[in-house]
């Protein structure tokens, strides 16, 4: 599978990290106060947010949260994202690398995909402080002298347990993302195809079964079409790169596999009311 290049300034989790050596997995920070990215970017390294004390807005691919007491926000690798964050904010945050978020992700026991359409919740008391211990004790663990990554790589992994059990049957559409492993499967397949493949019949395909019976599992779970999520993830894409990319439209026109400019202007204001070049300013 050939990666595309990628277009967004994208932050490494090394530029993180001043005192620590290039072979990091996993940073900690405070946060502490007033905090302001106004410049949408993304990371290729996953972040977990955990909010003591909150007040302000977080926008994770273009949708707004709130920023409120005992929360928790997940930002995954290539999401693009900024906030504001207001003074009284007391937060800390743990930066995973993209090899460690390999082996971190079965922690979530969730599709990611759920967790894409929830990435801020509220924990209980009870797991905010079971959650805060591992922070703080991962906090420590990094100042040793002689860091023990084991201990650390299994630290977060139990963050990842945790946060599960507290999002699990929390939104409505839990069972959703995860009772149904063809919704799963079919998004993940979208995330990898989508520039080139815009078929549903291509996706069926895969999944072994008919577009009309993929068709059949979006319309009863999700009340949306197959090919509207394809479109979705297109669009999404186009949001990403219009914001965060140095990329002309022109070249965002002909990577996301559109015919010419009008059909891509016409398929972007469909969806979101404007052109692509207003949704840029």
């Amino acid at each position: 599978m050939s990666h595309q290049p990628d277009y967004f300034p994208i932050l490494g989790i090394h530029e993180f990290a001043e005192k620590q050596s290039q072979g990091c997995n996993l940073l900690f920070n405070e946060l502490y106060g007033e905090r302001r990215i106004d410049e949408p970017h993304k990371h290729d390294f996953f972040i977990i947010n955990l909010f003591k004390k909150g007040t302000g807005s977080h926008t994770i691919d273009f949708v707004e949260y709130q920023v409120e007491d005992h929360q928790i926000h997940l930002v995954f690798p290539d999401q693009v994202h900024q906030w504001v964050i207001e003074k009284e904010t007391i937060g800390y945050q743990l930066m995973i690398s993209r090899e460690w978020y390999e082996s971190f992700l079965p922690a979530l026991r969730f599709s990611a995909s759920y967790y894409f359409q929830h990435p801020a919740f509220t924990v209980s008391e009870e797991i905010y402080h079971l959650i805060l211990h591992e922070f703080k004790t991962i906090q420590k663990e990094l100042n040793e002298e002689n860091t023990f990554w084991e201990v650390i790589q299994k630290r977060s992994e139990l963050i990842g347990l945790l946060v599960s059990k507290s999002v699990e049957g929390a939104f409505k559409d839990f069972e959703v993302y995860n009772s149904n492993p063809i919704i799963s499967k079919f998004l993940n397949l979208i995330d990898i195809h989508f520039k080139i493949e815009r078929s549903v019949s291509f996706y069926a395909e895969k999944l072994n079964i008919s577009a009309n019976y993929l068709n059949i599992v979006c319309k009863k779970n999700l009340n949306t079409s197959a090919s509207s999520l394809i479109q979705d993830r297109i669009l999404l894409e186009a949001k990403r790169l219009l914001k965060v990319s140095e990329m002309s439209v022109k070249d965002i026109v002909y990577d996301l596999g559109f015919y010419d400019h009008a059909s891509f202007s016409k398929f972007f204001k469909a969806q979101t009311g404007m052109t692509p070049s207003q949704f840029k300013e």
